[in-house]
């Protein structure tokens, strides 16, 4: 399984970021148009809830840039390889 740090976006923006989701069938998206801009909201799939943004200005390999609020996270402690 993936873990988050591999596939995060360091771009000091103060939001997690990654270039993809670990398991994209969780989640889905929704156009967002709110605060005069138009934006990928990142949504539950299960429960509704507000999840984060998704940006298509990330890096490679998928060009995305997935913003996710920090209460949406499970942080977990990194064991060493």
């Amino acid at each position: 399984m993936r873990c988050f740090v591999e596939c995060e976006v360091r771009i000091g923006t103060g939001w997690p970021s990654f270039w993809e989701p670990i398991a994209a069938e969780n989640l889905y998206e929704k156009m967002d148009a709110s605060l005069g801009m138009v934006r990928r909201e990142v949504k539950c799939t299960l429960c509704d809830a507000h999840l984060g943004h998704v940006f298509a200005d990330g890096p490679d390999p998928t060009g995305l840039r997935y913003c996710m609020n920090s209460v949406a996270l499970r942080f977990c402690e990194r064991k060493n390889a």
